[in-house]
């Protein structure tokens, strides 16, 4: 299931604006937060699937029944661009267990690339609801390289995926890899170029965030 977040008009178009506007991408404070904002945005939509428990309280007049989460889900990132997403999403599940993948493009002469993953740390996800941010969704094979390491000896209850801007031909790749998956969108574009960026997109979100990396 894809939920595109921009679908209906709220304060999350006008984060997405400013992320995607060249003229305001130098203030990487700015960038990084309205990316934690748009990660809470999917927090909270995230929650209404969980399994919740009664749970009684005892209130300085009375008592009363709350909701309070059956299980506390396991959220993973892919570093580096995905950190401040993640802290979106870390902000509304403040007790999860986190995990970190480190991947990336490893790009060749011939303008292919695969990806390398050269770190990997996690909790024991097996049961659990699994939620992995990473800001764009190009090819969906990053995602793919870390939702196989996290699921290898683990079944995760759930999977959700939440990213900024989402390709149409990497979703398709993630949904036919793990169909079960739901992916929470920013928003959705087309367009993707032969080296794997979203067009229009935004540009490269770990640059944007952290500056630019060493080209190797």
């Amino acid at each position: 299931m894809v939920t595109n977040l921009s679908a209906q008009n709220s304060l999350l178009g006008e984060w997405m604006k400013e992320i995607r506007d060249v003229s305001m991408q130098a203030d990487r404070m700015r960038f990084r937060r309205n990316l934690e904002r748009i990660g809470e945005i999917a927090a909270y939509e995230i929650s209404k699937h969980m399994i919740y428990n009664e749970i009684p309280v005892q209130t300085p007049m009375g008592e009363s029944v709350c909701a309070g989460l059956a299980q506390q889900p396991v959220l993973a990132t892919i570093l580096r661009a995905g950190v401040p997403l993640h802290q979106g999403v870390l902000n509304y599940f403040d007790k999860a267990d986190n995990a970190f993948v480190a991947a990336y493009r490893k790009h060749h002469r011939d303008g292919s690339f695969e990806i390398e993953q050269h770190y990997f740390t996690s909790p024991d996800i097996d049961g659990r609801p699994l939620i992995i941010a990473d800001p764009m969704l190009a090819t969906g094979s990053s995602l793919v390289v870390a939702l196989e390491a996290l699921t290898e000896n683990n079944t995760p209850s759930q999977i959700h995926i939440v990213t900024v801007i989402a390709c149409t031909v990497g979703i398709d790749y993630i949904l036919r890899k793990f169909p079960q998956a739901y992916i929470w969108a920013g928003d959705v574009d087309d367009e993707l170029t032969a080296r794997g960026y979203i067009v229009p997109g935004l540009g490269d979100a770990g640059d944007l965030a952290y500056g630019p990396k060493r080209q190797s």
